[in-house]
């Protein structure tokens, strides 16, 4: 009897510790599904991203593929700064006009904030063909072209950005993530494969006309849907705009996520400089296969902003403190566990582009190193831009930058994808150790994985 209790006990104390793992409070239930939904979406994203790769890798050959990253890379670069921070502040925006039951500058907001960027990200691609058409002499023919469809892409790129961050401020992730990640990607693996079939040349020119066009119809398919929930969600009434005060807010978050892509992509827009189109397509490959690393913290950062926003502003800061810790904990030890699995698989999963890719595989146990260490304070940027520290934040992002700025120039030219690698890892451990600085000194907050835990919230 004594052994049937014990071993009954057994299952109902497993059943117990991981109804505490994964309960908790309301908001921290809460966030752990909506950051789960946001997760599946990233992987299964980068499931249809990765099989894309593959496929443009294996059609293309070694050099349209590098030229097609290229260009791309600068799209990804350009379009997410070009919303001038929007899709950010965003989060926390609209959280302070409900609480303050401002209405009419709401719904101007919800408006005004996605006319103003596209009417500016327009007239931003525009100088920039013009800057292709005068530079051409000196650029490789072959990037011509697709540099031009890459500014046709950027207005569309931009306000499905802004929308994103507009649907993601009312808890809709799936709206907010599903037209770039899911529909997008479908969208581009559909059209390259049907102009493979048909039996065209798939060269980097027509994969960027294809990337173009699935960006331009998920993003009309997600302002139809975004407008339709709108409605429902806030009372019709006057509008106003206040857009001074939201570049006010919104530029110093640029700035942040600005220098965020600048150190992300750099090693990319270095290592096009100094080395061939195939390493550069051979180190995208190494980066694409840790990415699932990064949707980890994307998803945390996506979840929790304008919780705390809402928290800071009451002065709630047990409360604060306590989710700050619950968003470390649950973007760390995921992310650990992610990366010794694709460090484990990583060699089979180079060879699905390539038997030619998987000389990359060493470059992968370098670049997982940053992304561990980056992974250790959470989505603490986020924090600090939410709880109005986003000059101190941009500061740290910018050091972060110009110190792999200077790595990258000083290691790539010798050492290929391998100095990349390192000098991106090194980076976001400097980045690292500056973010916990300042939310130390700014915040009070010990916003790390391992030693001092905050006061659980009551």
């Amino acid at each position: 009897m004594e052994a049937d209790s014990a071993s009954g006990a057994q299952p109902a104390g497993l059943i117990a510790r991981l109804r505490g793992l994964l309960g908790g409070t309301a908001e921290a239930s809460l966030t752990k599904r909506l950051a789960g939904t946001i997760f599946i979406i990233r992987v299964i994203s980068a499931a249809l991203a990765y099989l894309a790769q593959i496929l443009l890798a294996r059609w293309m050959g070694g050099s349209d593929y590098g030229t097609y990253v290229y260009v791309w890379t600068w799209v990804l670069l350009l379009g997410s700064v070009m919303d001038f921070g929007i899709a950010v502040s965003a989060q926390k925006i609209i959280p302070e006009y409900r609480a303050s039951g401002e209405l009419a500058l709401l719904r101007g907001f919800l408006s005004g904030s996605r006319w103003m960027t596209f009417g500016v990200s327009s007239i931003i691609a525009l100088l920039l063909a013009g800057l292709v058409k005068a530079i051409s002499p000196w650029i490789s023919e072959q990037d011509i072209v697709p540099l031009y469809i890459g500014c046709l892409t950027l207005p569309a790129f931009v306000v499905a950005n802004t929308q994103d961050g507009l649907a993601r401020s009312h808890d809709w992730m799936r709206l907010g993530l599903m037209p770039q990640f899911i529909i997008r990607q479908s969208l581009i693996i559909g059209f390259t494969a049907g102009a493979f079939v048909l039996g065209m040349q798939l060269g980097a020119t027509l994969a960027m006309a294809a990337s173009a066009a699935a960006v331009w119809i998920a993003m009309i398919g997600q302002m139809i849907v975004l407008n339709r929930r709108l409605r429902g969600s806030v009372d019709p009434g006057p509008k106003a705009y206040d857009m001074p005060n939201w570049l006010k807010v919104s530029l110093p978050i640029m700035m942040v996520e600005g220098f965020y892509l600048l150190l992300s992509y750099t090693d990319v827009l270095v290592l096009q400089q100094f080395r061939s189109s195939e390493e550069v397509g051979i180190y995208f490959a190494v980066v694409k296969t840790l990415a699932l690393v990064s949707f980890i913290h994307y998803a945390m950062s996506a979840t929790t902003a304008h919780r705390f926003t809402e928290y800071h502003a009451s002065g709630d800061t047990e409360r604060l403190s306590a989710y700050v810790a619950h968003a470390i904990k649950w973007t760390f030890w995921p992310s650990v566990v992610a990366t010794a699995v694709l460090l484990a698989m990583g060699k089979p999963l180079l060879w699905l582009f390539g038997p030619q890719f998987t000389v990359g595989y060493g470059m992968m146990f370098v670049a997982a190193i940053g992304l561990i260490v980056r992974s250790a304070v959470g989505p603490v940027e986020r924090l600090l831009n939410m709880s109005g520290n986003q000059n101190s934040c941009a500061m740290a992002y910018a050091l972060a930058f110009v110190m792999n700025l200077v790595l990258c120039l000083a290691l790539v030219p010798k050492f290929g994808g391998y100095g990349a690698a390192a000098a991106t890892s090194v980076s976001l451990a400097f980045e690292t150790v500056l973010l916990f600085w300042v939310t130390k000194r700014k915040l009070g907050l010990h916003v790390f994985a391992f030693g001092q835990k905050p006061k659980a919230a009551a």
